[in-house]
């Protein structure tokens, strides 16, 4: 399917009339036709077709924040719409929203209350509500969206599709309506995972820590809530809950519980505490003037926030700091935490009847993620999803425990690594493999060194082999190439005993990488094993000879 085939599917599906709400402003055919037409062939994202949230500016379409009388028409992209538009996206409109992304329900716009694509009773999700039912809906491949209190995940919950919400600060906020500025977040949804994960890289900043993770661990340790701290759930969906436990646990991880309290304590500050000042800071002014065409719980939220004292939000601000520590001490050694992504699904009569009460109730699980300063990836499992939680700049963690819950292989990391080759005990299922996957490495595939090395087998405990390069009479020698965040490759270096060192290895594909080397010297008298090819052929040799 051409770029332009796939634009005309997508507004033969628009001509459905289905989930008409989803979108406020949509691009003319013919416009979305000519930009496909445009887009180079090798680029990544080569005619995906993108919805952006409409408190996201795209450059010459309206940005309303789901309120007619704040439309403005930016004359440049958000970075994250361009950086995907450079990779060969496409943009097909802007999509409705809980007005100034204040809500979980995405009932609360003059635009229309968007609905579930299952069950029209039921409330899409907020307040990314658009951007979410169009990606299930399959119109578009890719949406924009924004997290504050877990607007990038409910909603993709609820519509059965994968959402991706980064640390906070890795995909920047420029270019959008802020809801809580410290907080907010711009999220990705897309059906896959792999997909979702490709587009969060491209928007993403390359300056990244040195020491963040590139993968999962081969067994991770998943902190889960028992049942008791899951208040709010019908026993169907603590089931299905479970059984995505089980499935990671029959995946590999390892499992262990966790106390919610302090999780649950931190996330009623977003709204019931002093930060909900900064949605007044915001928007405050502008809504007070402008009440036709603001939405009523919206308009209450906001001014209410008017009047909080200087000290609260410096008192909430030195509670919310001995919280995390607590939480952070809760959370242990583990890699990721487990959690549902939302306890109900509610109707739009619901929420109607509690507006506030209801939309309280669906953030349970996720109001204090961004406060913490953490990553999470909402995936579809049973009735309502979950959603893997993982450090801070430990996104690709997060990523990649969910492809192991969702039987995917696990998809390209977020920040680039450094390569390095390894010959011997690194290698997968070798003794000294460990090394590379606690320190967040990702194997990236088998290979093969140019014909001018040689290995001899050294008397080491535990063994492993020396790889020398030499004049003459050089073989090829296999391996494998892992990438692994800068930091830990310093630290390899730092930490390696003699004989060995850190080079570069000539590969059999025409690049060079870092490699374990041996020097010369310390393979005087030792066997060479050349002739096997690499070391596990080696091992398996010798083990048929006993």
């Amino acid at each position: 399917m051409t770029p332009q085939d796939r634009v005309r599917a997508a507004y033969a599906r628009l001509a459905l009339g289905e989930r008409p709400e989803a979108w406020i402003t949509l691009r003319d055919e013919a416009d979305v036709l000519a930009d496909a037409a445009a887009v180079a062939a090798h680029l990544p994202l080569a005619g995906s077709l993108l919805a952006v949230k409409d408190n996201i500016d795209v450059a010459g379409l309206p940005t309303t924040a789901g309120h007619p009388g704040y439309a403005y028409r930016p004359t440049r992209n958000a970075p994250a719409v361009q950086r995907l538009i450079d990779a060969g996206a496409v943009v097909l409109g802007k999509t409705n929203l809980d007005q100034f992304a204040t809500g979980l329900v995405g009932t609360r716009s003059p635009y229309g209350a968007v609905r579930d694509v299952n069950d029209p009773a039921k409330v899409a999700g907020g307040s990314s509500s658009g951007s979410a039912v169009v990606v299930a809906l399959g119109i578009a491949d890719l949406a924009l969206g924004t997290d504050t209190a877990g607007s990038g995940r409910v909603p993709a919950a609820f519509q059965g599709i994968v959402g991706i919400k980064p640390t906070p600060g890795r995909v920047p906020t420029t270019g959008v309506v802020p809801a809580c500025r410290s907080f907010d977040c711009v999220t990705v949804f897309a059906r896959d995972l792999a997909t979702a994960q490709q587009a969060m890289t491209i928007m993403g900043d390359p300056q990244w820590p040195a020491g963040a993770p590139l993968a999962a661990p081969p067994r991770p340790v998943v902190a889960v809530p028992g049942r008791d701290q899951l208040i709010g759930m019908s026993v169907e969906w603590l089931d299905a809950f479970e059984q995505a436990a089980k499935t990671l646990e029959t995946a590999g991880a390892v499992l262990r519980p966790i106390r919610l309290d302090p999780f649950l304590a931190a996330a009623k500050l977003l709204y019931d505490g002093g930060f909900v000042a900064e949605r007044y800071a915001a928007v405050g002014e502008f809504l007070g003037t402008h009440a036709d065409g603001a939405d009523p719980t919206v308009a209450a939220i906001v001014a209410a926030a008017r009047d909080i004292p200087a000290h609260r939000l410096v008192a909430d601000t030195e509670r919310l700091d001995l919280l995390r520590a607590e939480a952070m001490a809760e959370w242990g050694r583990a890699d990721a935490l487990l959690l549902p992504t939302a306890p109900i699904h509610p109707t739009i009569a619901e929420v109607e009847a509690d507006p506030i009460g209801v939309n309280a109730r669906v953030g349970t699980f996720t109001n204090f993620c961004n406060l913490f300063g953490l990553s999470a990836v909402a995936v579809p499992a049973g009735p309502l999803g979950v959603q893997i939680i993982a450090r801070g700049h430990a996104d690709a963690v997060a990523t990649g425990i969910a492809a192991m819950l969702t039987g995917v292989p696990a998809p390209v990391p977020a920040a680039p690594g450094l390569r390095l080759l390894v010959v011997g005990a690194h290698l997968t299922g070798q003794p000294l493999n460990h090394q590379l996957t606690s320190a967040g490495g990702r194997l990236v595939g088998a290979a093969r060194t140019v014909p001018e090395y040689r290995l001899h087998a050294l008397p080491t405990e535990p063994p492993k082999p020396g790889l020398v390069r030499v004049a003459s009479g050089g073989a090829a020698v296999s391996g494998e190439v892992w990438e692994l965040p800068p930091a830990a490759l310093g630290q390899f270096l730092a930490a390696l005993p003699a004989p060995m060192t850190l080079g570069q290895v000539r590969l059999a594909d025409g690049t060079s990488v870092t490699g374990f080397l041996c020097e010369s010297v310390a393979v005087d008298g030792t066997p060479d094993i050349t002739a096997h090819g690499g070391w596990l052929a080696y091992l398996d040799s010798t083990r048929g000879s006993r």
